[in-house]
């Protein structure tokens, strides 16, 4: 059995939907199908919900989504008998989205609760409509078994019920029908059966769920691309394909900035050692990257691929009197975690500590710490806190990081003849991975310095 996942792109129009149908119906076997809302629409989604809190006019917005779907109902991929039916469901859905602009607008107020149930309706309506266009296809709603629960302000899947109501609902699968359609991204909260949302990308990581919980023989993702490269071929023309990864190297290049796929995806997987393969819906026939628990590179090959985040925030903390750098260091860390702040890389300073996170995160980061660290008496027994903001990670992703421990000399030095100073470093937990702070001006040359020693 087979679990696949197209994207928002791949579903976006009638032409990339053809390519959707003709690659699920000449797949052999039981196979679930998870979809992204139609390319685009979330946004769209999202900005009519913030013209009506603002009281601006939404129904252009509106407007958009309707006729957005209407073209792929009303083209020639969804049967003639089928059209009026499916294009009545879709209408009900738009109707729901129309009320709820309208509550949004007259209450002049927009909940998290208010927002998800307005982002759900695109896979609720790109999901019913692809499974009117795939033969032998029917339609499962993700909200019945992908259930969540709250964590420092996020919805995160709960992975046991998760399971057993993902094996319960597709258990007739093969005999019901050969393909089940999934809308991605979208669940219910297990408590109150709110309608909840994995986050952006969360499609990625639905469709992980049910391949974990159904022991699929592979997970396929389809996106634009051609499977992980190298670097970014936006900034490095001469980026290649990496045909092969392990689970472990994938999840570092995800971490810290490849945007090939949602960074939980691989965990459910990993644990059950089922293949990742990444595949371009728009070149099918291109091999794409397969992830396994292997290690495959060769033991010349410095590391597989480098990444950058662009916008980062750097946090000095000094060190005090009742406070050294060790003590510190951990204290800082279980502050940023419990606040849910994804730490970058964290690094030792002449007196004090150095943590570097995303640049969203680092007004929340630095509250969190003048909070916890308020306790300390006067200002004078406080460690000081100082944010540098116009700067980068770049890091360099490979197993083989951790085998040659010259690398990250190697690295660092290569910016540093290419006269870029590296503002701290540090290698990951994984061992698998080198980070660099440097100017964020200057990310890019760093980048194409550094994909030279690949």
């Amino acid at each position: 059995m087979r679990v696949m996942k197209f994207g928002g792109t791949s579903v976006g129009t009638v032409p990339s939907l053809r390519n959707v149908k003709h690659i699920v119906e000449n797949t052999s076997g039981p196979v679930v199908v998870v979809v992204s809302a139609l390319g685009g629409v979330t946004d769209l989604l999202i900005k009519g919900a913030r013209l009506a809190l603002d009281g601006m006019e939404w129904d252009k917005t509106l407007r958009t989504v309707e006729g957005r779907h209407r073209d792929i109902v009303f083209s020639p991929l969804v049967a003639a008998d089928l059209q009026d039916a499916t294009w009545k469901e879709v209408s009900d859905l738009l109707a729901l989205l129309r009320n709820y602009y309208t509550g949004i607008s007259l209450l002049n107020d927009l909940s998290e609760r208010t927002l998800c149930n307005v982002v759900s309706l695109g896979e609720r309506m790109s999901s019913l409509i692809i499974s009117r266009i795939i033969d032998d296809a029917a339609l499962y709603q993700s909200m019945d078994f992908i259930k969540t629960e709250r964590w420092f302000g996020k919805n995160i899947a709960v992975t046991d019920l998760t399971d057993s109501l993902i094996c319960r609902r597709f258990s007739d699968l093969g005999t019901s029908c050969r393909v089940a359609i999934a809308p991605g991204f979208i669940s219910t909260d297990r408590d109150t059966g709110d309608i909840t949302n994995l986050g952006r990308g969360g499609s990625d990581y639905t469709a992980a769920l049910i391949a974990a919980a159904l022991e699929a023989d592979v997970l396929d993702i389809w996106t634009d691309v051609d499977g992980f490269m190298t670097a970014d071929p936006r900034i490095i023309k001469e980026a290649k394909v990496i045909a092969h990864l392990s689970f472990l190297e994938s999840m570092d290049l995800c971490n810290f900035g490849a945007k090939v796929i949602y960074p939980p995806t691989i965990y459910p997987v990993f644990h059950k050692n089922i293949p990742i393969r990444i595949l371009n819906t728009f070149n099918p026939e291109a091999p794409g990257t397969i992830i396994t628990d292997e290690h495959k590179a060769s033991s010349l090959q410095l590391f597989r691929g480098v990444t950058s985040i662009p916008e980062v925030s750097v946090i000095d903390v000094g060190e005090t009197e009742s406070l050294r750098a060790p003590e510190l260091h951990t204290r800082v860390l279980n502050v940023l975690s419990k606040h849910g702040i994804e730490v970058l890389l964290s690094a030792s300073a002449l007196k004090g500590m150095k943590a570097a996170v995303r640049r969203s995160d680092a007004a929340a980061a630095m509250r969190a710490l003048r909070e916890d660290f308020a306790g300390e008496g006067s200002e004078a027994t406080s460690p000081s806190l100082d944010e540098h903001a116009d700067v980068s990670a770049i890091s360099a992703v490979g197993e083989n990081i951790k085998l040659h421990p010259d690398t990250s000399c190697r690295l660092s030095d290569t910016l540093q003849d290419a006269g870029i100073d590296v503002i701290t470093s540090a290698t990951g937990a994984s061992g698998f991975t080198f980070t660099m702070i440097v100017p964020q001006a200057l990310h890019k040359e760093a980048l194409t310095a550094l994909h030279r020693l690949i």
